[in-house]
Order: C-alpha cells, then structure tokens, then sequence
C-alpha cells in the first residue's frame, strides 16, 4: 500500500476565455461562413469556461517550427515542474512540515507533448538540491491516462519499497502541439477542450517517516488494473508530422466508454467486490462533457461523485495527464471522508483505461 501526501500545482500565467478562443479560432482558421458556423457550436457545448496556457494569445496566430516548439516546451516544461514540485513539497493544505528535496527516492516524470533527451527529470534535478542516487522513470506517449498510470507505477514500486517516497510529476503543455495548418476536425474538437496544466504529486510507502508530515486525511492506494483494447491505436493520440504533433482524436470515445471501459469496470469491481454504491467518490479525468456522462450512465452514478471532474474541466480544460491530478488535490482540500473507498480513473492513447481503488486515512 501507499499513501498520497500532497499535491502541487503549476498553473499557467496566460488566462483565456472560451470566447475568447472561439474569437482567434475564427480569425486563422480559413473556413467559410458555412463551416465556421456548423463547427463553432464545439466550443459551446464543450462546458469549458476558461483555461491556461505558457504562451499568450498572439502566439497561435503566428507559424512555428518543430524544432522552436520543442525548445519552447523544454525551456517552459522545466520552469513549470519547478514551480509544480515547490508548490508540492511545500503544500501548507496538505503538510504539517515541508518535506526536503533530498526525502525523495524516485522521480516519475509523465509527458506527451514535448520530447527530450536526457528526459526532463533530468532538468528538474539540476535546478534543485535531489539526491544523485534517486531512481528516475520518464514515461512518455501515455496523453491522458498518463497522470493515472504514474501514480499506479509509483504504487506498484512503493509496495515492494513501502519506507521510500516518490514523486510523479505530470507536465503538459498542449498549447505548443497546436497546428495552425490543421484543418481536420480533432484539431479543431482539440483547440476547444485542451489547455495547460502540470502538477506533481507525493506518494509514500506505508512505513515511510514523510507520513507524519500529513495534517488531514489522505487517500490510501490499494490496488491498480490497466485495460488495453487491442487495434485501437487510431481511436486517439499524435501523428507526427514535419511541423509537430498533429492530434487524432476519435469521436468514438464516448461509445468506448459505454463498451470497453464498462467492461474494465466490471472486471474491476468483481476483483474487489465492489458496486458503485461502495464508491464514495470517482476522480475521474475528464476525457470531456461527453466522456463524463458516459462514465456517469455506465455507473448508474450521481452526478455529484464526479463534482470536481466537471469543475476542473470547466476551469482549465483537459490537460491530458495532469489533469487527474488538478480532479485528485479538489477531493484532497475537502478532506471529508473517512474509510470512504475513492475509484480515479483515466483513459489514454492505446485505447487504454487506467483505474486505483484509493481509501481514505
């Protein structure tokens, strides 16, 4: 078993509305009257209010090459993490006494937008006083199951190590992957709900010291189960293009929550003897408005179990892997649950679904 001790956030500076977006949508994007009239609507019923981006407005209605976008989200993915990690270790919310850069014994760096080699765990650790032995797991190409995935991989190693601490850190910068020459729809379905978030994240084993750095309740991690649909590779990801990522983005996801993530759920809940009833909470990544009402009609659910979902999608957009962890840090600031079992989930590029069955200490 292990335990989430805290959560950081680096949100963005550069703050934009959904109207806003739609405005600059419309100024370079060359469709006629006809198409932007029948395509807009997306961003309307998208139940994005606003989100964050690293560059400012003007910086989508100018070309940029591969290479400048890439340098860009080095440079500003680095910066970010920092001010993610800081925020973390130094949680006051969350954490009696800070903990020291050194406590940490792994680093899981989660991204899908940017690539680098040495990988970025490697940049964080120069700018800050970590150990030189700390072990490192970059994971890369996991888009939004990407958040879910490090936290069951920092599990899986904290159980076999249960007095080490972990740190995952999840940084996407989606704004930088944005196409300007990218007619195709996912484009524009992707300009309507993607924004930029990055968070990080501290997992301990359960006789790890860092536990009594804990003031509130904290959501015990017990089991994770991963699910891959086989030939599903079409269903959502990149195709990598001489310009960048181009996104693909199928609208059958929401049909594959209906069928192949019921399936996972099913499978889950019969492992651990579960109904949705014994979940308090599900901290869902929020795929979108439609992904959300799949989840909620396949588990008969309450729309309230998925309250932080919708708010944080609704405040920032999806921002692929760190955005389970923005749902994850609302749940944690309630701090209202006791013994209450928790399911955070996340679906991803394979097609792949991701589920931990978390209880609250």
């Amino acid at each position: 078993m292990s335990y989430i001790c805290s959560i950081g956030l680096g949100i963005p500076e550069y703050r934009l509305s959904q109207q806003r977006i739609k405005e600059i949508v419309q100024e370079i994007f060359p469709f006629s009257k006809r198409e932007i009239n029948r395509l807009l609507p997306v961003f309307d019923h998208a139940q994005v209010d606003e989100r964050q981006f690293v560059v400012e407005a003007n910086w989508f209605t100018e070309n940029h090459s591969f290479q400048e976008r890439n340098n860009l989200f080095i440079e500003l993915a680095k910066a970010y993490a920092l001010k993610a990690i800081d925020d973390c270790l130094h949680q006051t919310a969350f954490l009696s006494n800070p903990i020291d850069y050194e406590d940490i014994d792994m680093i899981i760096f989660v991204s899908s937008t940017g690539v680098a080699t040495p990988s970025l765990d490697i940049h964080v650790m120069n700018e800050r006083p970590f150990r030189q032995d700390v072990k490192r797991m970059p994971l890369w190409g996991l888009g939004c199951a990407g958040g879910a995935i490090g936290l069951a991989r920092a599990h899986d190693w904290l159980t076999a190590n249960p007095d080490k601490s972990a740190l995952v850190i999840c940084c996407e910068l989606c704004s930088l992957t944005f196409q300007k020459g990218d007619l195709k729809k996912s484009n524009l379905i992707g300009t309507a709900l993607f924004g930029d978030g990055i968070g990080a994240a501290v997992i301990v084993g359960e006789t790890s010291p860092l536990i009594q750095h804990n003031k509130n309740k904290v959501p015990r991690l017990l089991q994770s189960h991963s699910y891959t649909k086989k030939d599903s590779i079409s269903v959502m990801g990149w195709q990598i293009t001489d310009t960048g990522f181009e996104v693909i983005f199928s609208k059958s996801i929401p049909a594959l929550v209906q069928s192949f993530w019921r399936e996972h759920v099913q499978l889950f809940f019969t492992q651990h003897q579960l109904n949705e009833n014994a979940i308090a909470t599900f901290i869902a990544h929020p795929g979108g408005k439609k992904v959300i009402e799949a989840m909620q009609h396949v588990l008969q659910a309450n729309v309230d179990k998925f309250r932080h979902s919708i708010s944080v999608l609704r405040k920032h957009g999806n921002m692929s892997s760190a955005t389970v962890l923005y749902v994850l840090y609302s749940w944690m600031k309630e701090a209202r649950y006791t013994n209450e079992k928790s399911v955070l989930s996340a679906l991803g590029p394979g097609f792949s679904s991701e589920l931990i069955l978390m209880e609250w200490m």
